[in-house]
Protein backbone atom coordinates (compact mmCIF):
# COMPACT_ATOMS: atom_id res chain seq x y z
CA UNK A 1 0.00 0.00 0.00
CA UNK A 2 1.68 3.36 -1.12
CA UNK A 3 2.48 5.78 1.89
CA UNK A 4 -0.08 8.97 1.88
CA UNK A 5 1.12 11.97 0.61
CA UNK A 6 0.86 15.42 2.95
CA UNK A 7 -1.49 17.85 0.20
CA UNK A 8 0.64 20.77 1.37
CA UNK A 9 -1.19 22.86 -0.74
CA UNK A 10 -4.29 22.36 0.70
CA UNK A 11 -2.88 22.94 4.31
CA UNK A 12 -1.59 25.98 3.67
CA UNK A 13 -4.64 27.37 1.87
CA UNK A 14 -6.93 25.95 5.31
CA UNK A 15 -4.15 27.81 7.21
CA UNK A 16 -4.36 30.96 5.24
CA UNK A 17 -8.04 31.12 4.84
CA UNK A 18 -8.40 30.74 8.49
CA UNK A 19 -5.99 33.39 9.20
CA UNK A 20 -7.28 35.79 6.57
CA UNK A 21 -10.75 36.07 7.55
CA UNK A 22 -11.25 35.06 11.79
CA UNK A 23 -8.22 36.67 12.99
CA UNK A 24 -9.20 39.63 14.95
CA UNK A 25 -8.28 42.65 13.95
CA UNK A 26 -6.29 43.68 16.95
CA UNK A 27 -3.41 41.21 16.45
CA UNK A 28 -1.62 43.76 14.17
CA UNK A 29 1.66 41.49 15.20
CA UNK A 30 0.05 38.34 15.10
CA UNK A 31 -1.68 38.33 11.69
CA UNK A 32 -1.44 36.76 8.54
CA UNK A 33 1.68 38.93 7.55
CA UNK A 34 3.36 37.33 10.45
CA UNK A 35 2.86 33.90 9.64
CA UNK A 36 3.31 33.83 5.81
CA UNK A 37 5.98 36.90 5.20
CA UNK A 38 7.37 36.21 8.07
CA UNK A 39 7.71 32.65 9.88
CA UNK A 40 6.70 30.32 6.92
CA UNK A 41 9.77 32.36 4.91
CA UNK A 42 12.29 32.19 7.54
CA UNK A 43 11.44 29.08 8.24
CA UNK A 44 11.90 27.01 4.93
CA UNK A 45 15.24 29.49 4.84
CA UNK A 46 16.88 28.26 7.73
CA UNK A 47 15.53 24.78 6.56
CA UNK A 48 17.29 25.15 3.19
CA UNK A 49 20.77 26.26 5.22
CA UNK A 50 21.04 23.44 7.44
CA UNK A 51 20.30 21.41 4.59
CA UNK A 52 16.91 18.93 5.70
CA UNK A 53 15.35 16.75 3.25
CA UNK A 54 12.51 17.91 1.14
CA UNK A 55 9.79 16.11 2.69
CA UNK A 56 11.07 17.68 6.28
CA UNK A 57 10.58 20.84 4.98
CA UNK A 58 7.63 20.27 4.10
CA UNK A 59 6.48 19.40 7.43
CA UNK A 60 8.73 22.34 9.15
CA UNK A 61 5.87 24.65 6.57
CA UNK A 62 3.24 23.30 7.56
CA UNK A 63 4.00 23.86 11.17
CA UNK A 64 4.82 27.61 10.60
CA UNK A 65 1.17 28.12 8.54
CA UNK A 66 -0.15 26.53 11.89
CA UNK A 67 1.86 27.75 14.65
CA UNK A 68 -0.70 30.86 15.08
CA UNK A 69 -3.81 29.66 13.74
CA UNK A 70 -5.38 28.86 17.65
CA UNK A 71 -5.20 33.07 17.59
CA UNK A 72 -8.95 32.79 15.92
CA UNK A 73 -10.26 31.45 19.24
CA UNK A 74 -8.09 33.22 21.86
CA UNK A 75 -4.32 34.28 22.02
CA UNK A 76 -3.57 33.11 25.64
CA UNK A 77 -2.54 28.80 25.24
CA UNK A 78 -2.99 29.42 21.46
CA UNK A 79 -0.07 27.14 20.77
CA UNK A 80 -2.27 24.07 22.24
CA UNK A 81 -5.22 25.88 20.39
CA UNK A 82 -3.36 25.59 16.93
CA UNK A 83 -2.63 21.73 17.77
CA UNK A 84 -6.29 21.03 18.18
CA UNK A 85 -7.32 22.69 14.85
CA UNK A 86 -3.96 21.22 13.01
CA UNK A 87 -4.31 17.57 13.99
CA UNK A 88 -7.43 16.52 12.36
CA UNK A 89 -6.70 18.35 9.16
CA UNK A 90 -3.87 17.39 8.75
CA UNK A 91 -4.38 13.99 9.01
CA UNK A 92 -7.70 14.33 6.44
CA UNK A 93 -4.73 15.68 3.92
CA UNK A 94 -2.47 12.86 3.83
CA UNK A 95 -0.45 13.65 6.38
CA UNK A 96 0.85 10.64 8.33
CA UNK A 97 0.10 10.53 12.35
CA UNK A 98 4.22 10.74 13.04
CA UNK A 99 4.20 13.38 10.93
CA UNK A 100 1.40 15.35 12.55
CA UNK A 101 3.17 14.35 15.70
CA UNK A 102 6.31 15.68 14.77
CA UNK A 103 4.27 19.25 13.49
CA UNK A 104 2.39 19.55 16.60
CA UNK A 105 5.90 19.03 18.34
CA UNK A 106 6.79 21.71 16.20
CA UNK A 107 3.82 24.38 17.02
CA UNK A 108 4.43 23.52 20.82
CA UNK A 109 8.35 24.45 20.15
CA UNK A 110 7.42 28.18 19.70
CA UNK A 111 5.65 28.47 22.80
CA UNK A 112 7.32 30.79 25.46
CA UNK A 113 9.92 30.14 26.58
CA UNK A 114 11.22 28.39 23.88
CA UNK A 115 12.35 24.92 24.51
CA UNK A 116 12.82 23.06 21.12
CA UNK A 117 13.50 19.37 21.03
CA UNK A 118 14.36 18.85 17.94
CA UNK A 119 16.19 20.72 14.65
CA UNK A 120 12.92 21.61 12.94
CA UNK A 121 11.08 22.54 16.22
CA UNK A 122 14.61 24.72 16.53
CA UNK A 123 14.15 26.06 13.35
CA UNK A 124 10.60 27.14 13.76
CA UNK A 125 11.40 28.32 17.40
CA UNK A 126 14.13 30.50 15.73
CA UNK A 127 11.65 31.58 12.57
CA UNK A 128 8.58 32.62 15.11
CA UNK A 129 11.45 35.18 16.38
CA UNK A 130 13.68 36.09 13.35
CA UNK A 131 12.43 39.37 13.86
CA UNK A 132 14.56 40.09 17.01
CA UNK A 133 17.36 40.41 14.40
CA UNK A 134 16.23 42.11 11.66
CA UNK A 135 16.66 45.92 10.53
CA UNK A 136 12.87 46.17 10.97
CA UNK A 137 12.45 44.80 14.79
CA UNK A 138 11.10 48.12 16.20
CA UNK A 139 8.66 48.95 13.35
CA UNK A 140 6.99 45.42 14.16
CA UNK A 141 8.12 45.96 18.07
CA UNK A 142 5.58 48.99 18.10
CA UNK A 143 3.03 46.91 16.44
CA UNK A 144 2.95 43.67 19.17
CA UNK A 145 3.17 46.94 21.78
CA UNK A 146 0.19 48.10 20.05
CA UNK A 147 -1.82 44.59 19.87
CA UNK A 148 -1.00 44.66 23.61
CA UNK A 149 -2.32 47.44 24.27
CA UNK A 150 -5.62 47.10 21.88
CA UNK A 151 -6.00 43.95 23.93
CA UNK A 152 -5.67 45.50 27.81
CA UNK A 153 -2.27 45.40 28.63
CA UNK A 154 -0.62 49.08 28.52
CA UNK A 155 2.54 49.86 29.19
CA UNK A 156 4.53 53.61 29.88
CA UNK A 157 7.27 53.91 27.81
CA UNK A 158 10.28 53.08 30.13
CA UNK A 159 8.02 49.41 30.70
CA UNK A 160 8.16 48.61 27.54
CA UNK A 161 11.49 49.08 26.36
CA UNK A 162 13.02 47.34 29.54
CA UNK A 163 10.73 44.36 29.14
CA UNK A 164 11.64 44.24 25.72
CA UNK A 165 15.57 45.19 26.34
CA UNK A 166 15.35 42.05 29.23
CA UNK A 167 13.77 39.99 26.63
CA UNK A 168 16.50 40.64 23.72
CA UNK A 169 19.25 40.31 26.06
CA UNK A 170 17.68 36.45 27.10
CA UNK A 171 17.20 35.41 24.12
CA UNK A 172 19.51 32.69 21.99
CA UNK A 173 18.84 31.21 18.93
CA UNK A 174 18.98 27.84 18.73
CA UNK A 175 20.60 27.16 14.97
CA UNK A 176 23.63 27.98 13.69
CA UNK A 177 22.06 29.67 10.60
CA UNK A 178 19.94 31.74 12.70
CA UNK A 179 22.87 33.21 14.80
CA UNK A 180 24.86 33.49 11.87
CA UNK A 181 22.70 35.66 9.87
CA UNK A 182 20.62 37.57 12.98
CA UNK A 183 23.06 38.03 15.83
CA UNK A 184 24.65 41.01 14.54
CA UNK A 185 21.25 42.59 13.66
CA UNK A 186 20.00 41.33 17.13
CA UNK A 187 23.58 43.20 18.72
CA UNK A 188 22.38 46.78 16.99
CA UNK A 189 18.41 46.30 17.84
CA UNK A 190 19.74 45.80 21.62
CA UNK A 191 21.53 48.83 21.44
CA UNK A 192 18.93 50.74 19.81
CA UNK A 193 16.53 49.42 22.99
CA UNK A 194 19.03 50.53 25.28
CA UNK A 195 19.06 53.96 23.98
CA UNK A 196 15.17 54.52 23.63
CA UNK A 197 14.69 53.30 27.34
CA UNK A 198 17.30 55.64 28.75
CA UNK A 199 15.58 58.60 26.48
CA UNK A 200 11.98 57.12 28.37
CA UNK A 201 13.25 56.77 32.01
CA UNK A 202 14.96 60.72 31.67
CA UNK A 203 11.60 61.81 30.72
CA UNK A 204 9.75 60.08 33.04
CA UNK A 205 12.12 61.48 35.78
CA UNK A 206 11.71 65.04 34.46
CA UNK A 207 9.81 67.07 37.45
CA UNK A 208 6.27 67.80 36.51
Amino acid sequence: MAALKPDFGAARAYARARLALELKHQYSYHSLRHTESEVVRYAEQLALYERLPAHEIILIKTAAWFHDIGFVEQGEGHEMISVRIAVPVLLRLGYGPSDVERISEMIMSTRLPQSPTSLSAMILADADLFVLGRSYFLRRNGELRSELQALGRVFTDADWYRSQLGFLQSHRYFTASAQTINNGGKTQNIADLSTLLKRAEEIANQPA
